[in-house]
């Protein structure tokens, strides 16, 4: 009997569910969007409930897609964007505000207040975080300051906090009075509350932040069995999934690391998605960062010591696109960018820096805007696609060169994955401006497959990190083409763009 793992796979835009087999193939998979809420400028909310619908009918819906008997599936994982902050009611499951998503700067004031006694790194050895609106920790305290009674429910014991995994697990193990309240050790690590060493919660920074702990969910590893399917949680032919184990948590940029086994020291990955992701894998040591990278958890299996990351996060990429779609007009559809930027030999002298909440890594500048410079009567839309393609490539230029810095080492390559890797144009000048070879997976759902995996671990469906590397397969590499000259001539104009979207706001 062939055994299926399934991967509930939680994303800013959109909720799907992939079903594997044991070597790691694609089977199936269902794919549903949910509302971006815009309440206010630099606020970015998602509806928890709709979520967790959303959640459970792509279950159902790929289930029947595969035509798969529930008992097929051994187990399920969960991954899902990261820093995103949900706060419920423990006793009836209603959220009591919607969820905060990682991309909101409503934060900025309490960051910079907390910034004050020693500096944005203030927690930084801690957690190998600085402080910024992009973490979870900052966003609970803004809902019990904000939230009329969030904070004597909290203090009572009647709240409860988590990121998105921690808010699927939840409800899907029973929910009130039932359900199972745990994270795992790279969700916690995104918080900034999480103290990197221990990995638990950290209590000074508890203090610091006026969070009580008995909202927070149980750190656990990234591959054990959480708890089970409940029953009356699913419907249609998902409802046969009661009892199948949840055994795999990591947040999204974390499973892509995992599906596209980069588990050596130096191995690394970019996830091409709303943002943009890489991650470096520094095995058991925590390298801090100097040069505006993150430290984080790469993933921990079951009692095994965890293993270390450094991390860019970018937080525009894909959404650039995006918005020259919904904001601009300039295209009718994502897939249209491409040739467009293809009518033009370059980009035209113009450089985009899609700073809309800041800049992430390296720079860390909540002040900062976006731009568009190097405009003339020449540019026409082809050389404005072709500026947005580029501006993904050269902030990942930024975050390579930022790692060779920190880690002390020299990429061999670039494994990539995610929504964008299948623009050819794109993924041809990151190569160019990176000077190393790019690579593509067969499988390009890496992040569900991250999931899958971690789960499938813990139940036996693999037995180690070796069958996992033995599933992986190339798809296209991509070769640097581009002079090296022309290449840092054109970084030169990039970097001396990114420095126009400085102090665009007043400090707060």
């Amino acid at each position: 009997m062939t055994h299926f793992v399934g991967a509930l796979d939680q994303g800013t835009t959109s909720t799907r569910f992939a079903i594997f087999d044991p070597a790691g193939r694609l089977v199936a998979i269902h794919q549903r969007e949910h509302r971006q809420i815009f309440p206010e400028p630099g606020w970015v909310e998602h509806d928890p409930l709709e979520i967790l619908d959303r959640a459970r009918a792509v279950i159902a819906a790929a289930l029947g897609q595969a035509s798969l008997d529930p008992a097929d599936l051994v187990a399920i994982g969960i991954t899902n964007q990261r820093e995103t902050t949900v706060v419920w009611d423990r006793h009836t499951g209603r959220p009591i505000h919607n969820a905060i998503v990682w991309q909101d700067t409503r934060t900025d004031q309490l960051v910079a207040e907390l910034g004050r006694p020693a500096g944005q790194d203030r927690f930084r050895a801690a957690t190998g975080l600085p402080l910024a609106t992009y973490f979870s920790g900052p966003k609970l305290r803004w809902i019990l300051d904000h939230v009329p009674g969030a904070r004597s429910q909290a203090e009572a014991g009647d709240l409860l906090f988590g990121t998105i995994d921690t808010w699927l697990i939840w409800n899907l193990t029973g929910g009130p009075g039932r359900g199972v309240h745990v994270t795992d050790v790279t969700n916690a690590s995104r918080t900034q509350l999480m103290n990197l060493a221990s990995l638990d919660w950290d209590e000074e920074i508890l203090g610091a932040l006026d969070i009580p702990r008995a909202m927070l969910p149980r750190i656990r590893s990234s591959s054990e069995v959480y708890g089970q399917i409940a029953d009356g949680q699913l419907s249609g032919p998902a409802g046969g999934l009661a009892g199948v184990p949840i055994a795999g948590d990591l947040g999204d940029q974390h499973a892509a690391l995992f599906g596209q086994t980069c588990f050596a020291v130096g191995e690394a990955k970019n996830t091409y998605g709303t943002g943009c992701f890489l991650l470096l894998n520094t095995g058991p040591v925590a390298v801090p960062s100097t040069q505006g990278l993150l430290t984080t958890v790469a993933y921990r299996l079951g009692d095994q010591p965890p293993v270390y990351a450094l991390e860019g996060s970018i937080a525009i990429a894909g959404a650039l696109v995006s918005w020259l779609r919904d904001n601009l007009g300039l295209i009718a559809a994502s897939e249209e960018i491409e040739p467009l930027a293809r009518t033009v030999p370059d980009n035209g002298g113009v450089y985009i820096v899609p700073a809309f909440s800041g800049l992430f890594a390296p720079y860390w500048r909540s002040e900062a805007r976006g731009v568009i410079v190097g405009l003339t009567r020449f540019v026409n839309r082809g050389h404005i696609a072709r500026a947005a393609l580029e501006a993904t490539a050269w902030q990942a230029r930024e975050v390579v060169d930022a790692m060779r810095t920190d880690a002390q080492t020299t990429l061999a390559a670039l494994k990539v994955d995610g929504g964008m890797v299948g623009n050819e144009l794109l993924m041809q000048f990151q190569a160019d401006v990176l000077g190393i070879p790019v690579i593509r997976p067969k499988v390009a759902e890496t992040t569900a497959l991250g999931a899958a995996y971690a789960a499938g671990l813990a139940v036996g469906v693999w037995s180690d990190l070796d069958a996992l590397r033995a599933n992986w397969q190339e798809d296209r590499t991509w070769a640097p083409m581009l002079d090296p000259a022309d290449r840092e001539r054109a970084f030169g104009w990039w970097t001396k763009a990114v420095s126009r979207t400085f102090d665009w706001l007043e400090p707060a």
